[in-house]
């Protein structure tokens, strides 16, 4: 079995900045192609939340067009930057999707079994596992403890030591670190909200973050206490099962495709550079 995750699409309508300065739509429209054209095409693909930028039902039937070509079945996530109401009025046809309540969900139908947890709160930027959430995954998880799973969710479960993202982190990790310490079949956190691919050890599995499709979150590691976004290239990750032996395998996927002039938002303004980003070859 093969899960594609992509993450943090932000995508706008067609006069909104994230068009005009980051081209969201066109890079997310670049990454279903991508997907499309893997030679082991994923069995599915998750998007683990900030599916759009402000919650808008326009935003949603724009990323409904963007994804409708893809050839495999997609399961979304709400991050922060969404607006449950109206991603459940513009996907309605995605009967996996709670018609009430938190938009939490598992899905069963192939070898590694896929659940889906709501950490969106709104009006903030960081997340929340409550007493109800938590409660609901111990189900879900006790329902089937034999199940290599993969939980998936918007906001990680760790500080990454950028103090501007980890002041809008996970309320409520110590809880989910309790209830996976007790269901060892859970192979993988999967997580988005920081536009990087990063890895750590949590809770006896192993959690990490994708990054986005578009614009990256510039890797400015402490003494540094800006919030800056980058034009590095995007990327969706790909969890690959290969059995019980062998375990659950994540590959980086880089996103190939032309890219923006870097593009840098310092915490008080958008900052064009006008030189093109680095590239990068491919063999």
């Amino acid at each position: 079995m093969l899960i594609a995750q992509i993450s943090d699409t932000h995508v706008s309508t067609p006069t909104g900045a994230e068009d005009s300065l980051l081209r969201t739509s066109e890079h997310l429209a670049r990454a279903v192609a991508h997907l499309n054209r893997l030679d082991r095409r994923p069995d599915l693909v998750v998007i683990t939340g900030d599916l759009v930028d402000r919650g808008e039902v326009g935003e949603y039937e724009r990323l409904r067009e963007l994804l409708a070509p893809l050839r495999m079945p997609v399961f979304l996530l709400p991050g922060n930057h969404d607006e449950r109401d109206n991603l459940r009025r513009v996907f309605g046809e995605h009967g996996y999707l709670p018609r009430d309540g938190f938009l939490q969900y598992t899905v069963d139908d192939w070898p590694v079994r896929l659940v889906a947890l709501d950490t969106h709160v709104p009006g903030q930027a960081g997340g929340r596992l409550c007493g109800e959430r938590l409660a609901w995954l111990e189900a879900r998880l006790a329902e089937a403890p034999e199940r290599p799973t993969v939980v998936a969710m918007h906001h990680p479960p760790f500080a990454i030591g950028l103090p501007v993202m980890d002041a809008f982190g996970l309320d409520g990790s110590d809880g989910l670190a309790a209830v996976l310490g007790r269901h060892p079949q859970v192979e993988r956190v999967l997580c988005g909200h920081l536009h990087r691919p990063i890895v750590r050890r949590f809770a006896g599995t192993v959690a990490c973050t994708c990054p986005s499709t578009a614009h990256q979150l510039a890797l400015d590691l402490p003494p540094a206490t800006r919030l800056a976004f980058v034009m590095e290239p995007p990327a969706c990750m790909l969890h690959l099962w290969l059995g019980s032996d062998g375990g659950l395998v994540t590959h980086l996927s880089l996103i190939a495709g032309e890219h923006p002039p870097l593009t840098v938002h310092d915490g008080q303004g958008w900052i064009r550079d006008p030189r093109p980003p680095p590239g990068f070859h491919r063999a």
